[in-house]
């Protein structure tokens, strides 16, 4: 065997070696990460994914009033449901509760945010106070806001009588009670977003910045053109979380207004709660559970893929 020989099968032989270790190495790996995760994975399916599948099901059968047992009826709950005047009212309320809180929340925690992103003492007991509603539970928030709402001799219509102003049945009026729940919504999470604002201001480039403030930008034209195009990313996450909030969250309603009144106040979830718990139409609660995540999942998304575009063009 020539010398050129002994070499090529020594090279051959070295490169052969190496495929067959890293390949068990690999798969070595994969199943020790499967075992670290399968405690995580079984409790997500167990908590997340099989509610959403029993809801599903559920949504295709119905209990029959005074019977006992199940019947299949496929959609005719989702039928039920989407000529439920109640339902669609609810619907209604929730889209309004929605642009009522999400828009001055959102403006309002981009204000706090641009105001006191810079790190001093005094900045700091300043975010502490702001980020302090968000800590409350919202029962015990509504609680406190029950007593502030009281016709007459609440906080609210104390303080406006001393200015000379009449106040409102704040929770008590149809037309006001509704958005009476959006300012305690507001004054309870403006707080909360702030929190990502900041962060999100920390990651803002100070040469584009500073670049702007050369080229004569004002405050103004900086805000809209270099820093407001950089916190895309956060706005559509705290959007997202915000959505999220709307649909879930219904202690207050039930602690304040029960729905009421003539329904002004009834949300989704509190009309699912009814038609589950004071209905006893568990198929209708459920489809109607199911309508409200499909549609919440579809924002989400456009939401989640906003924020996506937005770091892709940021990058």
């Amino acid at each position: 065997m020539t010398v050129d020989a002994i070499i090529t099968a020594d090279v051959l032989d070295v490169a052969s070696k190496p495929t067959v270790r890293p390949r068990r190495r690999q798969a070595r790996t994969w199943r020790l990460a499967l075992s670290l995760l399968l405690p995580s994975l079984l409790c997500l399916a167990a908590f997340t994914y099989l509610p959403v599948v029993r809801v599903v099901i559920d949504a295709l059968y119905a209990t029959p009033h005074g019977g006992s047992g199940t019947r299949f009826v496929g959609l005719e709950n989702f039928a039920r449901v989407l000529a439920d005047s109640a339902f669609r009212t609810a619907a209604w309320n929730n889209l309004l509760y929605a642009v009522g809180t999400i828009f001055p929340s959102v403006t309002l925690a981009l204000a706090f945010a641009l105001a006191l992103w810079r790190s001093t003492r005094f900045n700091a007991v300043v975010r502490t106070v702001l980020f302090f509603p968000s800590l409350v539970p919202l029962v015990a928030a509504a609680s406190l806001f029950f007593f502030i709402f009281l016709p007459g001799v609440g906080l609210l219509d104390y303080y406006l009588g001393k200015l000379g102003l009449e106040g409102f049945n704040w929770i008590g009026d149809s037309d006001v009670a509704l958005w009476s729940i959006v300012g305690l919504t507001v004054w309870k999470n403006a707080g909360y977003y702030m929190i990502f604002y900041i962060a999100g201001l920390q990651n803002v480039p100070r040469d584009q910045i500073e670049a702007a403030t050369v080229d004569g930008a004002n405050a103004v034209q900086r805000l809209w053109y270099v820093i407001l195009p950089a916190l895309w990313p956060t706005t559509a996450f705290v959007v997202t979380i915000a959505l999220i909030q709307v649909l879930t969250a219904v202690d207050h309603v039930v602690v304040l207004t029960k729905g009421g009144p003539s329904n002004a106040t009834n949300l989704l979830l509190f009309y699912i709660f009814q038609e589950a718990h004071e209905n006893f139409d568990a198929g209708k609660a459920a489809a109607a559970t199911a309508l409200s995540v499909a549609a919440l999942l579809a924002v989400s998304l456009g939401c989640l893929r906003a924020m996506d575009s937005g770091a892709r063009h940021e990058a």
